[in-house]
């Protein structure tokens, strides 16, 4: 037969028994950490398996052993762990586990030192001395680093290769030195993913100015280094770093120091990190005890509530933890009340400290007390439906019970089909032949978490995420808030509950923890010389740039067709604005064009109906015909200007404006040289008189009209007119003009008009003082000097202009240039037919000529 010694040693973890009221959300009871205590304290357990079955009422004992109050987690879950391995008819058949305590119960870390140096009070104890039937000790040590250390060292010191060393808790590097500790196996996995889970927080709660405390030792450093890492990545700035030292009296000499470090500090979330037994506890216990209100991330082993009664419910006083998602064990509630209440007293329940929990809690609210009571029984106990929540210390103690059956199950069975050389008296074979199998051990347990051994075939880490809040008489709310999943892609790992914490708290919002405000949409960072990256001013983002996101680093410039709103944090599209027929300018432009054309297409006719009198003879008629058909299309020319521009009316503006006003212009140019032929001209025979009557004026149109096209050809071929768009001269437009191509040729075909205007402006003075009777001189004259005036104030105002305003600029030049001519060679001509018929009779100015020249003689 065999027997397998457990040395189970139970230290220095507070309780955390609590009362499960919803699947997210249970209360809590304070924990008494107002008074210091040992840091290695613990009890030793003796388990044994023995070949008869085992009642659940033996593990009543477990609940009269000498441990504190904090242990009495540990002691439950393993009690409850064994009782499942017995049950299970698939583990170890025929054989069952039980354990025994040794006297004394607790030990100190005096006594535990003289068991580990195996004394005659050691050889005492049940089982040890049947040596030659132990296959090996399995010692299951934690949860601090010290006293698994110590063990440990002790163990590889006097029983090598005889003992198998389990440990749980938090994972420690120095615990994985296979020279130092060459038969350690820890149960919990490295906290790979924890970093990434607390930066995941921090970017969903927007966090950047956070606090450091940790531990002055290789686990804290490694953790600092790995955080800082991932912090600088994201932007992410510590306000502090305090590292405690791990020497008691050293960290004694500067408590105020790290006291004051977090007082005057502007952030609001503090990172702590480190052993729950250590300088760091007792350096966060006097923190919390002296008020300090933070919200404190942390890891489950600092799950706990404070037991001052004077803390009003903050939402900054507690904790934010991370813990190793697990299934829920429901049936340990069934197996703690169940237990046979005769082995315990009231006393004992005042120990587990569940009388401090005395009230019903609603279930649908988290956060309502009622019905509290004055005390407690354990009838009252029993009819509560409470669960105890599972810390990872107590779910890596129900992972090894089960680990260690299973390997010691496989290890039988492969006896049984294999059996060893030696016929199993080999003691260290049988140790070094479990912690091989345990090693590679693999399997579901009872709550359907797969668990994997070997520490390189550790699945990826998943994290429940716990909000704990400080209630007023030691009551503390824990809330699950969230979860992490390393195994989802990036930036889907994380979860979080919003409408639990809006069910706790009243507010789906957590406090802000920033160094700087954020920098809106519309502004970007500005970095402080000296402070970090976190730490920054903000600036408007420059003239037509934007930002449309927080914390920005630079503005982006807009595109060409676009402007920035006046906000400064997003790009419109431009207008795109042309002359338009739909805008009143362009309506009332298109108006006064297609009214002047009309008018002097009226005009035409009364000189065609009239054609036959004097003042429409006089001054050559087919002149006036031409001068007016010119006009016409003078009049139509700006509805060119009107409208959505293209190449083609960009083209035609300027061509049409150059040939139509040259006609115009050298019309009128033909008619003063032929008021001054027929007025200087008086010899018969002289050759003037036959450049009149051979009607030489009239080549002076196509010669004049010649030249015009030859100017606007060149025009077109070096440099043409074509579409622009200025997006420039006015904010949020896009102006669509025609550019005139090249300058110097517009000038040059309004240069040539003005030539021409100058030369019949030249002419007409000349023969302004001679016989006025159908002498349309002076009104040649007057013509010419408003195009004149027209066209040199033209130069100055159109360049002072921008955009669509230069076309009507230019549009009003035409229709005022135009009107000239019409209003002052025609308009008069048009009175005398229309309104004074008599003056334009030839006969009637024979009489009165007669008239004068005998009022002369007499």
């Amino acid at each position: 037969m065999f027997t397998l010694i457990f040395l189970f040693f139970l230290l220095n973890i507070p309780l955390f028994v609590s009362r499960f009221t919803h699947p997210r959300c249970f209360w809590r009871m304070y924990e008494n950490k107002d008074k210091d205590e040992d840091l290695v304290t613990g009890c030793v357990f003796l388990l044994t398996t023995v070949q008869w079955p085992v009642e659940k009422d033996y593990f009543n004992d477990i609940l009269n052993v000498q441990i504190t109050t904090k242990n009495i987690q540990f002691a439950l879950a393993l009690a409850f762990s064994m009782d499942e391995v017995n049950r299970n008819v698939d583990l170890l058949p025929n054989s069952s586990f039980i354990f025994e305590c040794s006297k004394g119960g607790c030990a100190t870390e005096t006594k535990l030192y003289s068991h580990l140096q195996f004394s005659e009070e050691f050889r005492d104890i049940p089982n040890y001395i049947c040596y030659d039937q132990t296959m090996c000790i399995v010692v299951l040590t934690g949860p601090n680093l010290a006293t698994s250390v110590m063990v440990g060292t002790m163990l590889n010191l006097f029983m090598p290769q005889q003992v198998l060393q389990v440990t749980y808790g938090p994972f420690h590097p120095i615990l994985s030195s296979h020279e130092q500790f060459p038969s350690l196996y820890q149960m919990a996995a490295k906290d790979t993913s924890l970093v990434l889970a607390m930066i995941s927080m921090m970017l969903y709660f927007n966090w950047n100015w956070i606090g450091l405390a940790i531990s002055d030792n290789d686990q804290g450093i490694q953790f600092l280094t790995h955080l800082r890492g991932e912090m600088e990545k994201i932007t992410v700035c510590f306000a502090f770093v305090t590292m405690v030292p791990v020497k008691m009296d050293l960290f004694f000499t500067r408590a105020e120091v790290y006291y004051n470090q977090i007082v005057t500090s502007s952030t609001n979330v503090v990172i702590i990190y480190g052993d729950r037994d250590s300088t760091l506890a007792v350096g966060f216990r006097r923190w919390e005890s002296l008020g300090l209100q933070r919200i404190w991330v942390t890891t489950s082993q600092w799950d706990g509530t404070t037991s001052k009664n004077d803390f009003p419910f903050n939402i900054f006083n507690g904790k934010i933890t991370f813990a190793y998602h697990h299934a829920e064990i429901s049936s340990i509630k069934t197996f703690v009340q169940t237990l046979n209440p005769l082995k315990y007293t009231d006393k004992f329940l005042a120990r587990l400290e569940w009388m401090n929990l005395k009230c019903n809690v609603s279930a649908s609210m988290c956060k309502t007390l009622k019905n509290c009571l004055s005390n407690a029984s354990l009838q009252w106990l029993k009819a509560q439906t409470f669960d105890m929540a599972f810390s990872d210390e107590s779910y890596d103690i129900y992972n090894a019970v089960y680990a260690v059956a299973h390997a010691l199950h496989e290890m039988l069975i492969q006896q049984i089909y294999n059996p060893p050389m030696d016929n199993g008296t080999g003691h260290d074979a049988h140790c070094l032949k479990l912690y091989s199998f345990l090693r590679k051990t693999r399997f579901t347990n009872p709550v359907g978490d797969r668990v994997i051994m070997n520490q390189k075939e550790k699945l990826q880490e998943e994290y429940d995420i716990f909000q704990i809040w400080n209630l007023p008489y030691g009551l503390g709310l824990k809330v699950k808030i969230g979860e992490f999943s390393s195994h989802f892609p990036y930036g889907q790992q994380l979860h979080i509950y919003e409408d639990m914490i809006e069910q706790a708290t009243g507010s789906r919002q957590m406090p802000p923890s920033v160094c700087s405000a954020d920098c809106g949409p519309g502004f970007k960072k500005f970095l402080q010389e000296g402070m970090a990256a976190c730490c920054f001013d903000c600036s408007p983002c420059p003239q037509n740039e934007v930002s449309n996101e927080t914390n920005v680093d630079k503005c982006v410039r807009c595109p060409e067709d676009q402007y920035a709103n006046r906000e400064q944090n997003q790009c419109i599209q431009k207008a795109v604005v042309f002359l338009n027929y739909k805008d009143t300018l362009g309506m009332v432009l298109a108006l006064m064009a297609l009214f002047f054309s009309a008018l002097t297409a009226v005009v035409l006719g009364i000189f065609v109906k009239h054609h036959d009198t004097p003042i429409v003879k006089a001054n050559n008629q087919n002149l006036s015909y031409i001068l007016l058909i010119s006009l016409i299309f003078c009049f139509l020319c700006p509805l060119l200007y009107i409208g959505h521009p293209n190449s083609a009316t960009c083209v035609l503006q300027q061509i049409t404006f150059g040939v139509v006003f040259t006609v115009a212009v050298s019309t009128v140019l033909a008619k003063t040289v032929t008021v001054l032929l027929a007025f200087k001209v008086t010899a018969p025979g002289r050759r003037m008189r036959y450049f009149l009557v051979s009607g030489v004026p009239n080549y002076i149109i196509a010669i004049c009209m010649l030249i015009q096209i030859i100017l606007c050809t060149i025009w077109l071929q070096f440099s043409p007119p074509f579409i622009e768009n200025d997006m420039h001269s006015k904010h949020g437009q896009i102006i669509i003009v025609c550019n005139k191509g090249s300058v110097a040729a517009f000038y040059c075909v309004l240069g040539y008009h003005g030539s021409l205007a100058l030369g019949s402006f030249i002419v007409a003075f000349l023969a302004r003082n001679l016989p006025d009777t159908f002498n349309e001189a002076k009104f040649l004259t007057f013509s010419m000097l408003l195009f004149c005036s027209v066209w040199i104030t033209f130069i100055p105002v159109y360049h002072s202009t921008k955009g669509k305003i230069m076309s009507v600029v230019e549009v009003l030049s035409i229709l005022v240039s135009s009107a000239g001519l019409l209003g002052c060679i025609f308009i008069p001509k048009c009175y005398i037919i229309l309104l004074r018929p008599e003056r334009n009779s030839l006969q009637k100015f024979r009489r009165k000529h007669l008239a004068e020249h005998t009022f002369h003689k007499l």
